[in-house]
Formats: C-alpha cells, structure tokens, sequence
C-alpha cells in the first residue's frame, strides 16, 4: 500500500468529507410537465460532434436519474459526451403520494413516446434508445406499443441494460412467488392501497439488502484500498446513490408484483396493460441487451429470456459484462466493457434511418 496515498484519501475523506466528485455534467431543460422533465445535455468544449443518433437515456422507478451520471470518470453520460455524442435525459423525479394512481402504461404510452417524439423532433434524426433495469422495460413496451398501434416511434436502436424479463429466473423473489400464488397478492394489495406508494426508504433498503455480504466485508476491503482513490471514491458514488432513492407510485408498484413478480406475465412475451396486450414481438428495431454477470436483481438468466422474445427485431445483440446491477451500467469495469458494446452498437448503426420519414 502507498502510504501517502493512503493519507491524503484519508485527509480528504475526513476534512472536505469526500474523495468522489460528485458534480454532474452540466444540463439544460428542453420541455417540463408534471410526469416529467426533458433534459439536454450540453456539448463538451473542444469535442467535435460525431453526428449520428442521439441518445435518450430512460432511467427506472426508484433509482435517481443520475445513475447514468454517477460520478467524473464512472459516468456514462460524461463518456458519451466525450465521444461527441448528442445525449438527452428524461427526469421523473421523485414520487409523492399524489403520483399513486400511474401506472406502467403511463410510461409505456405516453411519457417515454412523447419525449422520444420530442427529442426527434428536435435533431431530425432517428433516437437511439437507452435504458437500465425497470427502465429498459418501459423502453422496449414503449417501441412495441407504438408499433402495435401503427404509430411507430422515431427510434433507431434499443439498448436495455439490465433489464430482468424472466422473474422466475430472480433468487431473490423466488421465495416471494409461491407465497404470492397463494395469497392472490392481497398482502401487499392491502400495504400499496394503504400508503399509496412503495417508500423511498424502503427502496433505499431493498438495494442495501441485495449487497448484504458487501457490506459485511466493506470495513476491510476499504482499509486495504485506501491508497485507490478510485474504488474509494467509486463505493462514495454508490452510497450516494442508493440513500437517493425514490418511492414507486402506488398502482405502478401494484402492476409489477402482479403482472412480473406472481405472474411472470413479461416471460411470456409481453404485458396487458390498460385493457390490452403489448408484445415484444413488435418491436421491429435493433436492440442491444447487457446482462450483468455478478447481478443478483437482473441475472444473466432472468436477462437473456429478451433475445428469444424479440422476434420481429431485425438484429438483437446480447452481451455479458463484469458486475452487479449498477455496476455493470456504471462500474468501473463498465468503462471498457459495457460502453464499448454500446460504441459499437450506436456507430454500427449511424444514420441509418431518418427521423423525418418516420413521421417526427
């Protein structure tokens, strides 16, 4: 261990109180409304624009959108930037007891189209679609229900990253689905009815839990890292962003543990949702899937079932790559791995549509 790296960690970490910086990359409002706010990134100084699709980054219930944002040098938004690329952002915030009664489809048919729609309508091109966990359900219902509507969305690419498709795959809610069948769900009916949401702390607490043998051993891997400001201030990023965590709405949390958590509906090939059934099977775009090969939320299992569902998508690319939930979206690893793959992705596929003849 280098000893004065060691210290001047340790300085810092005790006199200013961190060692991760923290500021996110700076951002604009494009369009705001109550399920939502629209947010453009601004282009790096001194970085030629590549052209090609820009990215909208759909971030899931629960998580603060600065997931994508997580800290400089770990961020993927700061990547993307960096690699002259035109990124944009939609923020729902946090969910208050008033946002009790959206649903799934609240996401799935209005939001995430209408900020698609928005963000082509902007740039003239074709919108390459990214998004993690929960987030990469919505994404890919939201491309499915367009299409099904005849309607497609301006999209030229999905990326889903983490994103849990076979629940029945999930050790961690296999002891919860048999008790689930047996109940009917009228247990946590009862609980969501009652307070109108899934709180924040409870989410907070949930995302603690899935690392419990971290934490056990978090003292001493600490001690022996502390000369790496980088793994120190990478463990800072993530306690930051699971003490931010949101609540889920009331009936959304309530579609979940019915229709993925008792059901599995989604390994089935799709969701009904407000009276009707979204296949996977529409959507008729390239998609990119990342499976984390240590996440025990989304694993690999549970995430490779979206390959065989995409049937009507003229290309669908799965990868694996190191890490747990959020560290294979944003951890350290992430930088050559998982964003390599989405490079790829996004280059392979430049300009080839046109947003204009897509009806943006």
């Amino acid at each position: 261990m280098n000893l004065l790296d060691a210290a001047a960690n340790v300085w810092d970490k005790t006199v200013t109180g961190h060692v991760a910086n923290l500021h996110r990359m700076p951002r604009e409002a494009v369009v705001g409304s109550p399920s939502g706010i629209l947010y453009r990134y601004l282009p790096r100084s001194g970085v030629d624009q590549v052209g090609g699709p820009p990215v909208l980054l759909v971030p899931p219930l629960g998580a603060p959108d600065f997931a994508y944002d997580l800290r400089r040098g770990c961020s993927l938004v700061q990547h993307l930037l960096h690699a002259g690329r035109t990124v944009y952002l939609v923020d729902y915030g946090p969910m208050s007891f008033d946002d009790r009664g959206l649903g799934i489809e609240d996401w799935v048919d209005d939001l995430v189209p209408r900020m698609v729609r928005e963000v082509a309508a902007e740039t003239g091109e074709d919108v390459a679609l990214m998004a993690w966990s929960l987030g990469g359900i919505f994404a890919l219902l939201a491309v499915a229900s367009a299409a099904q509507d005849g309607e497609p969305l301006p999209v030229s690419t999905v990326t889903a990253i983490a994103t849990p498709v076979d629940i029945s795959k999930v050790p961690l809610v296999a002891p919860i689905r048999p008790l689930a069948q047996i109940t009917g769900g009228r247990l946590v009916s009862s609980i969501y009815h009652v307070i109108g949401s899934f709180p924040a702390p409870v989410v907070s607490w949930a995302f603690h839990l899935t690392a419990v043998d971290k934490l056990i051993t978090r003292p001493l891997a600490i001690a022996s890292r502390l000369d790496d400001r980088d793994c120190l201030a990478q463990i800072e990023a993530v306690d930051h962003l699971m003490n931010n965590m949101h609540g889920y709405p009331g009936r959304a949390f309530g579609q979940l543990f019915h229709l993925l958590v008792r059901g599995n509906d989604l390994a089935g090939g799709g969701l009904t949702l407000a009276g009707r059934r979204v296949e996977l099977a529409a959507i008729d775009v390239p998609v990119l899937v990342v499976a984390g090969e240590d996440d025990v939320i989304a694993p690999m299992r549970s995430v490779r079932r979206t390959v065989d569902l995409l049937t009507g998508s003229p290309e669908v690319r799965f990868v694996t790559a190191p890490g747990g939930h959020l560290g294979v979206l944003t951890g350290r690893r992430a930088r050559d791995t998982t964003w390599s793959e989405i490079d790829r992705m996004l280059d392979d596929h430049a300009g080839s549509t046109d947003a204009a003849a897509s009806g943006a």
